[in-house]
């Protein structure tokens, strides 16, 4: 699948078989999640993987639209290292760029995943970051659910000439 198509193709699964995802697709996931740009090169992307059953369902309880972590087999939590950055305002742009290449690449390897946003819904925040055990200074964006699908979901075309400007608005 080339870059295009993945783009163009890519929509978010919430139901998955119990079939595990291998280590070697997880490495690889991480790989195009830390290929992302980053603010000044400041990287400050950090990521809790989790495959355990049970810390799966309590993450799927921090969020009222978690229920999909019930069975995902993997999940991946984006965060950020807030401490001693360049540009602290930028880590939430850095850590989303990094979501979205990881979603990428998880569609390439025929696998399905969804965007859980955390972060900044502290009511949401709080109880994931009890439950990671993240430490301070650490601040959890989102929680990407994957796993292999057990839905199919088309292609949406959602292009808009009405919303490009040229030159001006």
């Amino acid at each position: 699948m080339d870059a295009i198509e993945a783009i163009l193709t890519r929509r978010s699964i919430r139901s998955y078989t119990d079939e595990p995802v291998s280590e070697q697709d997880i490495e690889t996931i991480l790989h195009a999640a830390m290929a992302a740009p980053s603010a000044g090169n400041q990287q400050s992307w950090r990521f809790v993987v989790t495959t355990s059953r049970e810390m799966l369902d309590a993450m799927a309880e921090c969020t009222p639209y978690g229920k999909m972590l019930h069975e995902a087999p993997l999940a991946i939590t984006v965060c950020a290292d807030t401490r001693d950055l360049r540009h602290p305002q930028m880590w939430q742009q850095d850590c989303s760029n990094a979501a979205e290449n990881a979603l990428l690449a998880i569609h390439a390897l025929d696998l399905g995943a969804v965007w859980l946003g955390f972060w900044p819904k502290m009511e949401r925040v709080e109880p994931l970051r009890e439950t990671l055990g993240l430490p301070e200074g650490i601040e959890p964006l989102s929680v990407l659910a994957i796993g292999h699908p057990a839905e199919g979901q088309p292609p949406v075309d959602r292009y808009n000439a009405g919303h490009v400007h040229r030159d001006r608005w």
